[in-house]
């Protein structure tokens, strides 16, 4: 039984998680030997050979070392990626070398943002590799690329809001034939050239890095791509764990991948004009059709994977207080991870189709898309290491030459998308620049926002000495009232409002605090604490409820969980009325901000979620009360 959930669990994973990288050999010989390229590398023997070797090894290094032998163990209480390694500095950043974990935290949001830029790119030369197939088996229907590309990306972003609860099932299978396909073409082409093995040997790659410099630095731009999708293997660990990962890498993913290379490799050099398309010459003229077809289908979950990856990304940032609160809607009972964001499906389908247009093709895609996957991969190795130093304590004569030989190669292939610059390569870097731009400034905004909410919301204690001494005239009405609030220090604005015009508080108040902790989930018994705020018998408590940033708060729910004897009575929560304090925000005078920061943060909180859909509240039993804020 046990053998079978592992099973099962190592196919969701190559259903998932490798959707990715296991499409790259679609695009990544081809690109690199494509003559329309500013850097193409010439066809000859020597090349293929020092290419395949390059590539090969990149895929051990990158993938195999930085990601499978070490990233995967940073894990924060399970869950893996960037936004993982953040928390743990977050986490750590109060002690030693605190000033360095907030710069390398600001560094790893940037990668998150980078992440963003990924996303846009991914559906759009994935499907548009798979579909450019027509062009080997009917070039007259070469036209029909572009058409069919856009109906399959705008199909599949529509499909996005039933979730992928029901067609995951369907993806393990999918992968493991597309795998089994193209490492079975890739024996297919290695037959008919057996000598392309000795590609493997580093030598080749090394001779083609040093015996022809000039050629290999600009060809690692392109070298890259066979890496796409490698943070995903890293990303996905929380929902399908390590193991079931490497597992799957180990024994299909990366031995299929290899072949395909290596058949591809072995094709050119039989006929140096199969460039152009080396992946589907593999396959004998019957098998052409199938293969686009399945290539199609594995490049669409490919697509689905980076999208709900992007999904998740973007919840995890607003609950960690970097973008704002969203609207989130789980799509499968009995996966947490899966989740889908309105706002930024529709964001990513406008960009995503705005690439295809652009761009016209892959081999022009793929120019800028080494930059995205470079820039995340450095930056996910140096957060690492960090993490291994300041949290494990792992010895720098052990740490400091396998950073260094890490971070050289990571930083090459930077400095070869860089040169690339120009041709598509700023293209992630201003998607990855505007959202971290955004992030930042939405972050900076809510320190500043939260501060004067503060101020105008007064002593939380002081207030309830008021209620109590009469000061504050006040007529108690039966029934429960929920306030939600930031803390129990201050006052919520909406409870204020209710007694100082309205002169009323209910029998029993629950001033409600709801906090993200930077773990994934929090246990059932850790969840809820009480505080009677100093008397036990005014019928107001303070609850602070905690959850994980890849948890959903829903109140009711919480609520119920509370024991009366902690709340001073029964709560009537079948009938109790919410409470929120909405906050219309206003550029004021103040250099808080730069101005054109204080537009952007207005502007970006008008995409906030609604309060009370957001925290599962009753629409007929929730009070809006508003204010306003200067910023």
């Amino acid at each position: 039984m046990r053998d079978t959930v592992r099973l099962a669990t190592v196919i969701g994973a190559l259903g998932v998680v490798f959707g990715d990288i296991g499409t790259s050999p679609i695009y990544t010989l081809q690109t690199l030997f494509d003559p329309d390229d500013p850097h193409p590398v010439p066809v000859s023997t020597g090349n293929v050979y020092g290419v395949v070797s390059l590539v090969f090894w990149s895929v051990v290094i990158i993938v195999m070392v930085t990601y499978v032998l070490l990233a995967m163990r940073a894990d924060n209480d399970g869950e893996g990626g960037i936004m993982a390694l953040i928390t743990l500095l977050r986490r750590g950043g109060a002690g030693r070398g605190g000033r360095a974990a907030v710069v390398l935290a600001a560094l790893g949001i940037f990668g998150a943002s980078l992440f963003f830029g990924d996303s846009m790119i991914t559906p759009a030369i994935s499907v548009l590799s798979a579909v450019e197939g027509l062009k080997v088996v009917e070039p007259s229907m070469s036209d029909l690329v572009i058409p069919i590309t856009v109906v399959i990306i705008v199909v599949l972003f529509l499909v996005q809001r039933r979730g992928t609860a029901v067609v995951g099932k369907m993806f393990g299978p999918v992968m493991i034939a597309w795998f089994v396909v193209i490492g079975a073409c890739g024996v297919h082409g290695i037959v008919g050239h057996p000598a392309i093995i000795r590609a493997l040997s580093p030598t080749y790659a090394l001779g083609f890095l040093t015996g022809h410099f000039g050629i290999a630095f600009f060809a690692l731009a392109a070298v890259v791509l066979s890496v796409t999708g490698a943070e995903a293997l890293y990303a996905d660990m929380g929902h399908f764990g390590r193991r079931p990962i490497t597992r799957g890498w180990l024994m299909l993913v990366f031995p299929a991948l290899m072949l395909s290379y290596l058949g591809q490799g072995a094709l050119i050099l039989d006929d140096p004009a199969n460039i152009r398309s080396p992946f589907f010459l593999l396959v004998p003229d019957w098998g052409q059709w199938p293969l686009i077809l399945l290539a199609t289908a594995a490049t669409v979950i490919a697509s689905q994977a980076v999208i709900t990856g992007a999904y998740s990304v973007a919840s995890q940032a607003a609950q960690l207080g970097y973008l704002p609160r969203l609207r989130i809607a789980h799509t499968s009972e009995s996966s947490v991870g899966q989740v889908y964001v309105p706002w930024v499906n529709w964001l990513l389908m406008v960009s995503v189709l705005t690439l295809v247009f652009a761009f016209r093709s892959s081999a022009a895609l793929a120019f800028a898309f080494g930059m995205a996957v470079t820039g995340t991969i450095t930056i996910t190795t140096l957060l690492f290491f960090y993490v291994a130093r300041s949290r494990w304590g792992t010895p720098l004569w052990l740490l400091g030459p396998a950073a260094g030989v890490l971070l050289l190669i990571d930083l090459l292939f930077v400095a070869a998308n860089l040169t690339k610059l120009v041709h598509g390569a700023w293209l992630p870097l201003l998607i990855g620049l505007t959202v971290f731009t955004v992030m930042t400034t939405w972050q900076r905004g809510r320190r500043i926002v939260t501060a004067e909410r503060e101020r105008h919301e007064g002593s939380l204690p002081e207030f309830i000495d008021q209620l109590r001494t009469g000061e504050a005239a006040t007529l108690q009405v039966p029934g429960t009232a929920v306030f939600l609030n930031r803390g129990k220090e201050t006052t919520p604005l909406a409870m204020r409002a209710n007694v100082e015009r309205n002169h009323v508080r209910h029998e029993h108040v629950v001033i409600l605090s709801l906090k993200t902790e930077t773990v994934p989930r929090i246990p059932a018994e850790q969840r809820l604490t009480v505080d009677s705020l100093g008397y036990a018998d005014d019928g107001i408590v303070h609850v602070t409820a905690r959850f994980g940033y890849m948890e959903v708060p829903d109140v009711p729910s919480t609520l119920a969980a509370l024991d009366p004897a902690d709340t001073e009575g029964r709560l009537q929560l079948d009938q109790a009325s919410y409470f929120l304090s909405k906050i219309e925000l206003r550029r004021g005078t103040a250099p808080t901000m730069a101005p054109w920061r204080k537009r952007l943060f207005i502007a970006t909180s008008y995409i906030t979620a609604d309060a009370a859909e957001h925290f599962g509240l009753p629409r007929d039993r929730t009070v809006v009360m508003g204010s306003h804020i200067e910023v």
